[in-house]
This record gives structure tokens, sequence and C-alpha cells, in this order.
């Protein structure tokens, strides 16, 4: 039982196992003392905690799946059914994060098209869904792990926070458009798209109403709107911690156990890592030499093989220009397969359903992502982003 456990946290949680054989390696090298509390970012970790645990208490309500179906209600073709999921994911990336945003739509994109006779789509649609959510993700400080990290230990402002990644957010949401445009269109199959839209908003609208609807995600949503403003330095983060412990706790136990604790320690591992690496001097000058001026590249290229999240706390550490790292980082979100940890969301949601589409799956997202990396490198290196 315990070798079946340990398999499937190496299996499905390698970015974590990466992380805690590096803290205690560094370890080896630094003796543990009372410094090793000052490393990591604790704001960030209350942050995440509450962010995925609200989240996941919207998502319960069946919040953004009713979005959705509304949303869907509107389309009336398979090209402007596309365009709708694609949209859907980059903007509720934004708020809900880019993991969170691709568990809740890849399955109802699959089961959408699955009704309407067009399985077929799905693989290329659910690939530029992945790009829409890793890139509509990095417009706002709450979108991704990584946006909120840079954010809380930086003295960025929203000005140099929207500079570094509005404008490649902005060129994103043209190509992801272009992208599924261009495709063939056809009529949708209007009856069988109904009937499920309307069953599920029948459902909603029968059984609880509108108004106990409103009740019941009332209280996630200031408790939310209390994250943003730590997010932003209006209030302190240990108060609002505790509120969203103990309300969390009244309104439902459950969600304690959707929230993410691998990525948790996942942090905090790597900040113990980092924290070691700087205070072994050869290793932190070399660092140091390496990322300075380099920081946007350096922040794709790492993301390649570490994923952004790790990436972003890694080089941190080493340079105080923040504002060209933060776009490195999400800009690095594409690529590779484990460049972002969400995309493997992606992948496994799909071919757990349709384990022979593997090799399609890489092909595609190796092209689509590639070629949008290509794309928005060559807008860094017109904005002269990629200077030191």
């Amino acid at each position: 039982m315990a070798k079946k456990i340990l398999k499937n946290i190496l299996k499905n949680e390698t970015v974590f196992c990466v992380s805690l054989l590096l803290a205690v390696l560094s370890a080896f090298f630094v003796r543990p003392d009372g410094v090793y509390l000052t490393y990591p970012d604790w704001r960030t970790i209350a942050l995440l905690f509450c962010l995925m645990i609200l989240v996941a208490g919207l998502r319960s309500k069946g919040v953004f799946t009713l979005m959705g179906h509304a949303l869907l209600r509107r389309a009336g073709s398979l090209r402007a059914l596309s365009a709708i999921m694609v949209l859907l994911c980059f903007f509720s990336s934004m708020i809900i994060t880019n993991d969170v945003t691709l568990l809740t739509f890849v399955p109802f994109t699959m089961l959408v098209f699955r009704m309407t006779g067009h399985e077929d789509r799905i693989v290329k649609l659910v690939v530029l869904e992945t790009i829409g959510a890793n890139l509509g993700s990095m417009a706002t400080p709450i979108g991704n792990p990584q946006n909120l990290y840079l954010y809380s230990i930086s003295d960025l402002t929203a000005g140099g926070f929207a500079g570094a990644v509005l404008p490649y957010a902005g060129l994103s949401l043209l190509l992801l458009l272009a992208a599924v445009l261009a495709g063939k269109d056809e009529p949708l199959m209007e009856v069988e798209m109904e009937k499920k839209t309307e069953k599920h908003t029948e459902k909603t609208e029968k059984g609880s109403g509108r108004g106990k609807l409103v009740m019941e995600i009332l209280p996630f949503l200031v408790l939310l709107l209390l994250c943003l403003l730590v997010v932003f330095r209006v209030l302190p983060y240990i108060p609002v911690l505790l509120c969203v412990a103990v309300a969390v706790a009244v309104l439902n136990r459950r969600l304690y156990l959707e929230v993410d604790y691998f990525l948790l320690f996942t942090f905090l591992f790597f900040f113990i890592f980092v924290g070691n690496l700087k205070r072994i001097p050869l290793v932190s000058e070399a660092l140091i030499s390496a990322v300075k001026g380099r920081e946007l590249l350096t922040g794709v290229l790492a993301s390649q093989v570490m994923s952004n999240v790790p990436a972003a706390i890694l080089l941190s550490g080493f340079t105080d220009r923040i504002q060209p790292l933060l776009t490195g980082v999400n800009l690095g979100g594409l690529g590779t397969l484990i460049a972002s940890l969400a995309s493997l969301i992606s992948y496994k949601i799909v071919t757990r359903e349709y384990p022979r589409s593997r090799g399609r799956f890489l092909k595609v997202f190796t092209f689509w992502n590639i070629l949008f990396l290509a794309l928005l490198l060559l807008e860094a290196l017109l904005l002269g982003g990629m200077q030191g």
C-alpha cells in the first residue's frame, strides 16, 4: 500500500519530489538553523492557500460551468463555439488561475464536442484552450502562482505589472482568435446543444433559484475580495488567512481537501533550496552573473526544463529586475509540456479519455506552443524586453 502511494506521488507530483530532493541536498551544504524560517515568503503561501480554497468553493457551486453553458447557448456555429471555449479559458484564468480553468473547462469541452459529433477537433481545441489559459493568466497578479509570488515579493506597481505582461497578453488574444477562426466552419447540431444547455440551466433555475445561488456564493466572493486586497497590499495577510480558514470550516469543511497541498509544499521546498543557494558564495555569484541582464530569456529557458513556477522562485533569488523576469516565466509557460504544469492537466484529461491520442496531442501541442512562443519572443525583441 505504501509503495503504491509513493509510486503515485512520484508519477503525479514529480516537481514536488524534485523540490523536496533539492531542499534536502542543499541542507547538506547549509546546515539547518533559524535562518531557514526566513526563507519562505509566507504571504505568498497564505494567499495561494486562500485562493485555491475559495475558487474550489465557487466551483463546487457550479458557477463556472453555469457560466460556460450560458455562453454556449449563444454559439451558432462550430467556429463560434470554439472561439467561445478558448476565450472562456483565456479570461477565466485571469481570476480562477490557469490550472483551475483547465480542470473546469477541458472536460466540458470534450463533452460538448462529443455531443456535436466533432471529436476530431477536440485535441486542437484543448491545446488552444491550454495556451489561452496559460497566456490569459499572466494578465493579473492572481492568474497563476508565479505572478502571485513575484508580485508579492517585489515593489512592482500595478502599472509596472501591466507593462510587463499586458502587451503580450494582447497579442496572445489576437493570435488565439486567428488560430480558432482560421479553422473550417460548420453549423452546430442545435437540437443536441440546446438539450444539454437548457437542461443544465433549468436545473439551476428551478432547483435552487438564482437568489439562493447568489446567497451561497456571496461569502466566497466577499472572502475573495479580501484576498485581492491582500494581493494589492491594502490588507495584511494573517487576519485574512484566519477569516478564510474559519469561514470555510463553517461553510464547507470538505473544501480543505480540494487544496493542492503538493503545490504549497513545492513552494516551501524551493524557498529552502534557493535560500541555501544564496548562502553558498560561489554558487550565488555564478547564478547572479548568469541571470543579470538576461532575466527574460533566462526565465523562458529555465521554464522549459523545470516549469515556470520553480523557475520564478529560483531566478528571483538572484536578480532584482523582477519585471523582465515576470515576462520571461510567463512566456516560458509555452514550449515543452512541462513548461507550465497546467499544460499537464490538459494532457492527462485528454489522454485518459483518448489513450491513442497521446502522440497526436504532443505533436499539435508542440507545434502551436512553439509558434506562439516564437511570435511572442519576436514581440519582446521588438519592444526591447530582451535587452539587459
